[in-house]
């Protein structure tokens, strides 16, 4: 058992089950042995592999996007550029270079990545140190500075913890985390029913819901409804809210059981994007798609930079193409189908690039 588990399982035997919100809090930000707060999760040698990892093609390309998003708003100068949860710093790394064809925006541009792991932040000021742009780190999107901006959140959403509920007995209860009688953690039904869940549901359905999240997309929201902006999301999840159990672990590119080594994995939940458009569309702002990833990526020209990357360097054709493939294909173990891209905007910015078919008003 992991140092995190024990200290959960003291917890769980002073106070009682645990939610699954609480559970998944601690498992990510505990601040001393939370799983985001003293590593490097990514690449081959940890946990998993985001599309930033994959292909510089990545972030060059929301970098281009930026910069005509910004021509779109009037170029205001200055602007923020925001990135939640910046992993190594690796698609505001390439953003930042790409951008560079545009130097009237390079100029205007004003940093800030939203990070609460010390460990990450150390990793992203190493890797931004040349990066040519004021750069600050905030814990918070309250922390970030007034103005117009620019927003991105790449695989952000899933981290953000959430609640379950149960049917169980004919009504729903908060799933929770418990002791079992042989000493491990599991999962079981709250004692308490739900008064004001109505959804009908067959016995042991479970309903997801985000509230930090929710809580996240209405503040952006009214705050591009006031200063102005534009915030891309690009997660993996789905389109239309329904039940399921989405809750997730995984540890050396494998599928594990999230209760076993709560701190030693990454844990996450699909994102709900439908839910998310009706908290952004509450406080005001316009939501364009979700679409898919890959058709957002061939939109924005990644079939055009995979190509012009293969013709100056012929040797690394291959590697170009096999990027590419994974970022836009939408067969087994490629991204380009399960991983959704969706915009939230001031309503009176005109449709972002990408997402000319993509409005929901």
């Amino acid at each position: 058992m992991s140092e995190l588990g024990a200290h959960i399982k003291a917890v769980i035997a002073e106070d009682g089950p645990m939610t699954v919100e609480r559970y998944m809090e601690l498992a990510l930000g505990h601040p001393d042995h939370g799983y985001y707060m003293n590593r490097d999760p990514f690449g081959a040698s940890g946990d998993f592999t985001t599309a930033p990892e994959i292909s510089q093609m990545f972030g060059e390309l929301i970098g281009l996007w930026s910069a005509e998003v910004w021509n779109q708003m009037g170029r205001p100068d200055p602007v923020q550029l925001v990135e939640f949860g910046p992993g190594r710093g690796t698609l505001t790394s390439d953003a930042l270079r790409a951008a560079r064809i545009v130097p009237d925006f390079r100029a205007a541009l004003e940093v800030t990545l939203i990070e609460t792991s010390p460990a990450l932040a150390e990793i992203q000021h190493e890797t931004l140190l040349t990066a040519g742009a004021p750069i600050a780190w905030v814990p918070t999107l309250a922390d970030v500075p007034e103005g117009a901006a620019i927003f991105i959140g790449n695989e952000f959403l899933d981290a953000l913890p959430v609640r379950q509920y149960q049917r169980s007995h004919n009504r729903w209860r908060e799933r929770v985390v418990w002791v079992d009688k042989g000493g491990a953690l599991a999962f079981a039904p709250g004692r308490q029913p739900e008064p004001f869940i109505q959804a009908a549901g067959e016995e042991g359905d479970i309903i997801e819901t985000c509230p930090a999240a929710h809580r996240l997309m209405f503040e952006l929201a009214a705050r591009l409804v006031k200063q102005g902006g534009v915030a891309l999301f690009i997660d993996y999840g789905h389109s239309v809210t329904s039940i399921g159990d989405t809750l997730q672990a995984v540890r050396g590119h494998a599928m594990v059981d999230p209760l076993v080594e709560p701190g030693e994995c990454d844990i996450t939940a699909h994102v709900d994007f439908a839910a998310m458009a009706r908290s952004a569309r509450a406080a005001g702002a316009a939501v364009y798609g979700p679409i898919d990833q890959g058709d957002f990526l061939r939109a924005i020209g990644i079939d055009m930079r995979a190509q012009a990357l293969s013709e100056r360097t012929p040797e690394r054709a291959a590697e170009f193409e096999q990027a590419r493939r994974r970022l836009v294909g939408k067969d087994v173990g490629e991204m380009g189908g399960l991983f959704k891209a969706m915009i939230v905007a001031n309503r009176n910015h005109p449709i972002p690039p990408g997402f000319d078919d993509g409005a929901i008003r």
